[in-house]
């Protein structure tokens, strides 16, 4: 079945906006551009007549003012964007969704952490290390996955509310975290863009983590340990590349018919 013109505009331009992000693309190619903005919505134009006044030189300061235009774009294009770029975009995370192709739902997390899939809505996702050569030496870097028939034995199933609460303190930091989500002014807020975020999966979705805590009680309190007091199994590789050691991680999965997201946290140093 094919996408909406709309949907495929606004995919093109996403896709553009991230090249040149990169450093991977031209600064103006006309064939994405006039794809987008033949089947474009007024979001598309007023992003295309945003990126058409940015000089292109010099180029640190076009690849900056590039990536500022991506992430207002993003949040434009749908609430759950602006969700996830307010909630994790500052700190280590990975934040993908796939589709559910299989029965057991574990073919379809490690297709999304080595990126193999897209998202099936063309939403965006966090993904720092994308273009990292660590992945010539270890493919879903930062990741070590295990096979699927051992993944799920490394997890433990979560309730609802305590999946939200567990990708509520993705936004505190491994070290030196100055303000804890517990007890920051914006807890409500930083719990309702957690919520938002898993109401995408919808209500009869199944979460599930890697946190040790979990495995006495589906119902940890993630808000009251935070991240720095959250213990859990590895899933990242244990390789030291590009002068990167990571060191902890906090992983939450949602799985429902349709979609896996993988929300994933990491400490490094």
């Amino acid at each position: 079945m094919s996408l909406p013109a709309d949907r495929t505009a606004l995919d093109l331009l996403d896709a553009h906006l991230e090249r040149l992000w990169d450093g991977t693309d031209l600064p103006l190619p006309q064939g994405p551009l006039g794809l987008a903005a033949e089947g474009g919505s007024e979001l598309v134009h007023w992003t295309l007549d945003r990126l058409r006044r940015i000089p292109c030189e010099p180029k640190d300061a076009f690849v900056r003012q590039v990536g500022s235009l991506l992430v207002e774009f993003r949040c434009r294009r749908c609430p759950w964007n602006a969700a996830v770029l307010r909630l994790l975009d500052d700190t280590y995370t990975f934040v993908a969704t796939g589709p559910r192709r299989y029965e057991d739902w574990a073919y379809d997390v490690r297709a999304v952490l080595h990126r193999s899939v897209p998202d099936p809505r063309g939403w965006v996702r966090l993904d720092p290390d994308r273009t990292n050569a660590a992945r010539h030496t270890a493919p879903a870097y930062p990741f070590d996955p295990p096979d699927a028939s051992e993944l799920p034995r490394r997890l433990y199933p979560l309730k609802a509310e305590a999946a939200a609460a567990a990708l509520a303190i993705m936004a505190e930091e491994w070290q030196s975290e100055p303000a804890p989500v517990r007890s920051r002014p914006d807890r409500d807020a930083v719990l309702a863009d957690a919520r938002a975020l898993l109401d995408r999966y919808g209500p009869a979705a199944r979460y599930w983590t890697n946190a040790t805590a979990a495995a006495r009680d589906p119902a940890p309190d993630f808000l009251a340990a935070g991240l720095q007091g959250t213990e859990s199994h590895g899933f990242a590789t244990s390789e030291y590349l590009n002068g990167l050691d990571l060191f902890e991680d906090l992983g939450l999965i949602a799985v429902s018919d349709d979609e896996v997201g993988v929300f994933w946290s990491f400490g490094a140093y």
